[in-house]
């Protein structure tokens, strides 16, 4: 009975074929062509599951499309399995003309790749054709072949996957011909819907350049393209928020770039990276921003930004317009009062108000018996709208990251046990005084001394970790903090200073040597700047009192 209805079911199999393939080619977008490749397996092909995987552009392929279970939709769609992983699919088991076929005896080893899949419970086969749960059959589709490739298949677009043949046999002949043919008119479906896609967004993108035309030349052409200060029109919202669509020869000078170049970017493109946040902070309507831009020659300069938005008509598209002025010396003025009040004239290393803010900026004063309440208060969100003044930008800051009682959220320093070392790592405070520097002052000059304490900074620079402060307090005392040490760690520091010092030092045409006594204070919260510095001076005088007069220092 089976043989003699055979053509028949055939036939309706065709018809079918015939419909699905007709819907494929008339989908109305990319994401329903995908689907009716799915569902189409499922209703004409007659497999119980179908999934669609597509190649994206970086090469690993998506779950785009699933059909024939629900669940197991849920579970993998929009899942990604790597290409490599897929690669070694289509490369292993059985090939039925382009189609691959796993049996469950080499498929196991796939289990645990990094491909989506579902599973089907059901019997281990009776027969030999009968289908096991674990078989696994692909159907690969390709872009199809360039004229004159001599048939030669085009580039791998993606990968259906089939499960559970409702008459729970292995597909025939007749089966993989038709499994393998609806592939081949799939790949041209999905081919077709991607072309009319891209087509579209090509289209609005077109579109949305002539809006921005129409919108500059007709609103602000004069204004733009005359105005003194640099300005910039730049898209607002959408995938190309922020790309730079005009600008004005001012602002081409400025930054040294012809305009057909500045439509490549946007400012974020063009901003120093160390003021990229300020940058995302700045609020679009009416937000101000001080930061650095990057020249053609590679140089960047200070300017102020300051926007607002435009838009082409009452519901039209909006634009953000950019004023863009030049504050490179005014900005280059600040920053050299700032550096100037924070460093020693002479060594360049931060001065005594330099080391005592950051010294206070790692301690705080509260009672520790508040300190658990106060860190969950602090941890409790975002609670303040404040300027941030260093970034000169709008933007919400967490609570308790600078909190308006004065005190840091930060993690409470504290200081290893006295005259222990059990591995507690703290805040070293490292306090060195010269030994025999008047002696160089007196003998030589001044001029001589001077160039002892710039050679001296610059040695105990180098032997610092990056991090590490060193500072001048003022006349031949230094201050170096070294987080994170122990009191080994401090002690074995403090000799490698000392050891750099006392080698001699150029000075005025000849070679002289000077000593170094050090101190090691430890600071905690609780403690002020001034207490810290205090208790390693004390603990300086000490070592310098322990040792001989004559082995202060070498030679």
């Amino acid at each position: 009975m089976e043989t003699e209805s055979e053509p028949y079911v055939r036939l309706a199999s065709l018809r079918q074929l015939h419909q699905v393939m007709a819907d494929m080619n008339t989908a109305r977008s990319l994401a329903d062509t995908l689907q009716t490749v799915a569902d189409g397996v499922v209703t004409a092909l007659g497999y119980e599951l179908a999934c669609v995987n597509l190649v994206r552009p970086d090469g690993d392929l998506v779950v785009a499309a699933f059909a024939g279970n629900p669940a197991a939709e849920a579970l993998i769609t929009g899942r990604v399995g790597s290409r490599d992983s897929w690669e070694r699919r289509l490369s292993m088991g059985e090939t039925w003309g382009d189609l691959i076929f796993i049996p469950h005896t080499e498929g196991w080893i796939l289990d645990d790749d990094d491909v989506p899949q579902w599973y089907t419970d059901g019997p281990a086969p009776r027969f030999e054709d009968e289908w096991h749960p674990s078989d696994r059959l692909f159907a690969p589709m390709y872009t199809p072949a360039a004229p004159g490739s001599g048939g030669a298949c085009g580039e791998l677009i993606g990968v259906l996957s089939v499960d559970r043949p409702r008459n729970g046999r292995r597909p025939g002949a007749w089966g993989r011909e038709a499994l393998q043919m609806y592939a081949f008119q799939a790949a041209i479906a999905i081919s077709n819907a991607r072309l009319r896609a891209n087509m579209q967004r090509a289209l609005v993108r077109l579109e949305r350049e002539q809006q921005a035309l129409r919108a500059s030349e007709e609103s602000f052409r004069q204004a733009f393209e005359y105005a003194p200060s640099g300005m910039a029109i730049a898209e607002m919202g959408g995938d190309q928020h922020g790309r730079i669509l005009r600008t004005n020869d001012a602002l081409c000078r400025l930054l040294g770039r012809p305009a057909s170049a500045m439509r490549r970017y946007s400012f974020s493109d063009l901003v120093h990276p160390e003021d990229i946040g300020t940058l995302l902070r700045t609020s679009a309507e009416g937000g101000r921003a001080e930061l650095r831009l990057a020249r053609r020659d590679g140089t960047y300069l200070w300017v102020s930004l300051r926007n607002s938005v435009v838009a082409d008509a009452a519901d039209g598209p909006r634009f953000l317009l950019t004023h863009v002025e030049d504050i490179e010396d005014r900005k280059r003025r600040e920053l050299q009062l700032a550096h100037r009040a924070s460093h020693d004239s002479l060594t360049g290393l931060p001065n005594s108000a330099e080391l005592r803010s950051r010294l206070s900026a790692r301690l705080c004063r509260r009672p520790q018996s508040a300190q658990p309440a106060a860190v969950d208060a602090m941890d409790s969100g975002y609670a303040h709208a404040a300027f941030d003044a260093d970034d000169h930008g709008f933007g919400y800051r967490p609570a308790g990251a600078e909190s308006f009682d004065g005190y840091d959220h930060h993690v409470h320093t504290a200081a290893p046990e006295d005259d222990r070392d059990d591995g507690a790592k703290g805040l070293a405070v490292l306090f060195c005084d010269l030994d025999g520097f008047k002696s160089i002052n007196d003998r030589f000059g001044h001029n001589a001394g001077d160039a002892v304490l710039i050679e001296v900074a610059r040695r105990l620079s180098r032997q610092v970790r990056d991090g590490d402060t060193v500072a001048r307090l003022g006349g031949d005392e230094f201050v170096i903090l070294a987080d994170g040490l122990g009191r080994a760690d401090a002690a074995d520091l403090a000799v490698r200073l000392r050891n750099e010092i006392i080698q001699p030092i150029r000075a005025e045409g000849r070679a002289v040597r000077v000593g170094a006594s050090f101190g090691i204070g430890w600071a905690h919260c609780g403690m002020t700047a001034d207490e810290v510095l205090k208790s390693a001076d004390e603990r300086m005088y000490v070592e310098k009192r322990s040792r001989p007069k004559q082995h202060r220092r070498a030679g």
